[in-house]
């Protein structure tokens, strides 16, 4: 028997955060998303114990400034991509910057000096995913797909796809159907 599942990542994160704290009587509170406040102190070994089983889901602790700050835009930009209906209207620079409290200079030199992209290849990558994702689970359009992810047409959306993918979204949505054709 072969199962589909769809998951919601983010939300899978937070749970088992939530479960390994717990396990392990933390108390904590929620932040933004990728971060937590720890309330109280945490012995070194339930802080390694801690580390140790969130290494297991590839969950990561984060310790030195510029890595977090990398972590903080790499959720930033997956969170505006991801969590919201539409896009933000504003330019990604200028909700990046809001959201972060650094200039979008800044923002991109550390990123790219860290990641060896862009911070706009990053966003790309993303909104092609989530594209994906539109097209395979909610079945929408390409014209709903460019408007969700704020592309200026259809065509750019398949260019930039394509670019991405080595398909033309309706080649990747034919794939798509012919396997759930095959399974059914």
């Amino acid at each position: 028997m072969k199962l589909y599942i769809k998951y919601d990542g983010i939300a899978a994160c937070r749970v088992i955060l939530q479960e390994q704290l717990e396990r392990l009587n933390i108390k904590y509170q929620m932040l933004e998303l990728g971060e937590l406040e720890i309330s109280d102190s945490v012995s070194k070994d339930d802080f390694a114990e801690l580390q140790s089983s969130l290494n297991r889901y590839s969950i990561f602790i984060v310790n030195n400034e510029k890595s977090q700050l990398i972590q903080k835009i790499k959720d930033t930009i997956v969170e505006m991509i991801y969590e919201n209906d539409k896009l933000p209207s504003v330019t990604i620079s200028q909700y990046l910057s809001d959201k972060l409290n650094f200039s979008y200079g800044y923002i991109t030199n550390i990123f790219s000096e860290h990641t060896y992209t862009s911070i706009e290849n990053f966003i790309i990558i993303q909104k092609i995913e989530r594209a994906k994702k539109l097209i395979i689970e909610e079945q929408l359009t390409l014209t709903e797909v460019s408007y969700k992810l704020n592309y200026s047409s259809v065509a750019y959306l398949s260019s930039q796809f394509k670019k991405v993918t080595g398909l033309t979204p309706s080649a990747f949505k034919r794939i798509v159907d012919k396997r759930r054709g095959l399974s059914n």
